[in-house]
């Protein structure tokens, strides 16, 4: 969710630049579509991830990264651990409005938390995606 509500936002912002905006998981089952009320959610937002698989982080990806947003401090602390020579691009996405906190995967939960999260993520986006655009360079 967070993927598609980023690159809306660069679209809606009119933010100019070559953007690749995609997502990561740190325990993701490689090429897994997203699920049925993560694809409800955002097609009643107007975005349609019925496209969308899930990838694994591993090194190539983190390397041609030039921003990474977690979710949560576990995640960053984890992707800190296993990739130490990239720590400096992996950041909470709430330290984009100047705050830590985490942002819980509403995997597994109803229809209700996943647009609770999608709320949460369109407001630190909304609130946040200049400097996400400041750090990731402007785009290439």
């Amino acid at each position: 969710m967070a993927e598609a509500l980023f690159a809306d936002w660069l679209k809606r912002n009119a933010v100019l630049g070559e953007w690749r905006v995609g997502s990561m998981g740190t325990w993701a089952v490689e090429g897994a579509p997203a699920t049925e009320y993560a694809r409800q959610v955002m097609a009643e937002r107007g975005l349609d991830i019925s496209r969308h698989r899930s990838r694994m982080v591993n090194e190539n990806r983190m390397a041609h990264a030039d921003l990474v947003l977690c979710l949560t401090r576990s995640h960053r602390e984890a992707l800190h651990a296993e990739f130490p020579q990239y720590a400096s691009r992996v950041q909470l996405l709430s330290e984009m409005i100047g705050q830590t906190f985490d942002v819980e995967d509403p995997y597994g939960a109803g229809l209700a938390e996943y647009a609770e999260t999608a709320k949460e993520l369109a407001n630190l986006l909304a609130r946040g995606g200049q400097r996400i655009v400041e750090l990731a360079g402007g785009g290439k």
